[in-house]
């Protein structure tokens, strides 16, 4: 590298919360007041053209200071670095990250650092994207499988997935690619929404919003359970008599139950028909998964929104325990990670419906889904990413949703970038809203303390 080529000046981070749980959005069984929130990462260069990498994790709401803190610690690993290299080999980034011993201890892969590492790598691969002039979706496609393999840690998940495997898949993936490719910019991927079935709704704008959803062209949604089965009862009972029988319904759970309530429970639901039930038990309970799957066929079993890392996707593929696996754009470890995930999903024939909604996991999560259709698995049956209609406004490239269907990006990038004007606005505690509200709660607290 010439002493004058360009590098990697800063890792800037920003705290950044919306007010969410006002308004019960996002509302669930074992989250009742969330606070829609990223841990928001710049990766700035003194390269000429100016172009920043972009990336974060979703939290909900003052794990977020915890969280920023966690990517400020990995900043020395990446100021410094030539962005050519970065950008050829971002694997190379991502192994060092994951490999940091003292950071590493605790994991290993799993939680608040594990998320860390994906916010930085998916800057990186949006900074990559966008250099090479490409959506992400498009320049993972284009990609040599032989590329992406390289990209690929493949320690602990060589027992299910070898890298010859990978590339085969990879290569069977490309066959048709440009046919579909026409496909996904004509027609876009399917989606379901969520917007209807938040906990905290009311029956009225439940049926209100699954009507409207139906309308938009949307053939799935999604309802929350698991608090109150007689309230589920009735609100499932509600949405689909709304939706009528040609509608999919989706119920998550957000891992309320023990294994013998989410059987008990699902069967209670079952005259509704729902497509999945969702998180019906600990992310981390393989086999528990795997029990309540038999039990509740037909109805299907998902999870892996919280899911922490490819070796527990591999033991939940393994052990037969999910019939779609939802993987987090955020979660793991960015994209890098995503890739094997999906080669996974891909080797045990089992569709991914990604999770999505939060702070811009729909911007992020249809990239990965768009590349999945285009050059690995094929097709878009039993396939659908989970969209939500908030907070799309404050991202330059939002995400488009046509007659049901995310549309194609087009914009370079990883779709990531929030604008400034939000930052500015929603950077907790310090920006225009925050500081304003806080300073709103001061006064009040005061008057009620000289009462």
């Amino acid at each position: 590298m010439s002493p004058t080529a360009a590098r990697i000046t800063a890792v800037d981070t920003y705290d950044i919360r919306f007010p969410t749980s006002r308004e019960l959005d996002g509302s669930d069984a074992m989250n009742p007041d969330p606070d829609y929130s990223a841990a928001y990462v710049v990766l700035r260069t003194d390269a000429e053209d100016g172009i920043e990498g972009h990336g974060f994790t979703f939290t909900i709401g003052r794990g977020n200071d915890v969280q920023v803190a966690a990517i400020d610690a990995l900043r020395h690993h990446v100021v410094g670095r030539g962005v050519d290299e970065l950008c050829a080999d971002p694997g190379t980034l991502n192994r060092d990250l994951i490999g940091d011993s003292q950071l590493r201890w605790l994991g290993p892969e799993k939680g608040v650092m594990h998320m860390a590492i994906g916010a930085v790598v998916n800057a990186v691969w949006d900074l990559a994207a966008k250099r090479a002039r490409k959506p992400l979706w498009q320049f993972l496609a284009d990609a040599t499988p032989e590329w992406l393999v390289s990209q690929l840690d493949f320690r602990y998940i060589a027992d299910a997935l070898t890298p010859d495997e990978a590339l085969a898949l990879l290569n069977s993936g490309r066959e048709g690619a440009v046919e579909r490719e026409g496909v996904l910019r004509e027609r876009g991927f399917p989606g379901y929404t969520t917007s209807p079935g938040w906990l905290g709704y009311s029956d009225e704008k439940l049926s209100r919003l699954a009507r409207q959803a139906v309308a938009e062209g949307f053939t799935q949604i999604k309802l929350k359970v698991g608090a109150d089965l007689a309230d589920d009862i009735r609100r499932c009972r509600t949405a689909r008599s709304v939706i009528g029988p040609g509608i999919r319904m989706a119920i998550d759970a957000n891992q309320r139950w023990n294994v013998g309530e989410a059987v008990e429970w699902t069967r209670a639901l079952a005259e509704f028909d729902p497509y999945w039930v969702e998180e019906p038990t600990s992310p981390d309970d393989v086999l528990g998964h795997a029990a309540i799957r038999k039990a509740v066929a037909p109805v299907k079993v998902a999870t892996g929104e919280h899911v922490q890392n490819r070796i527990v996707f591999k033991q939940l593929l393994q052990a037969g325990s999910i019939d779609i696996l939802q993987l987090d754009a955020a979660r793991v470890g960015g994209v890098n990670e995503n890739l094997a995930i999906l080669l996974l999903a891909a080797k045990f024939g089992v569709p991914v419906c990604p999770h999505a909604g939060g702070v811009g996991l729909c911007e992020l999560v249809q990239h990965l889904s768009m590349f999945d259709y285009v050059a690995l698995a094929g097709t878009t049956e039993d396939r659908v990413i989970e969209y939500v209609d908030h907070l799309h406004g404050h991202f330059l490239d939002p995400v488009v949703i046509r007659n049901g269907h995310y549309a194609a990006p087009t914009t370079p990038g990883f779709s990531a970038a929030m604008r400034p004007e939000s930052i500015a606005e929603f950077t907790y505690p310090g920006g225009t809203f925050w500081a304003a509200d806080l300073a709103r709660q001061g006064l009040t607290d005061q008057k009620g303390a000289a009462a």
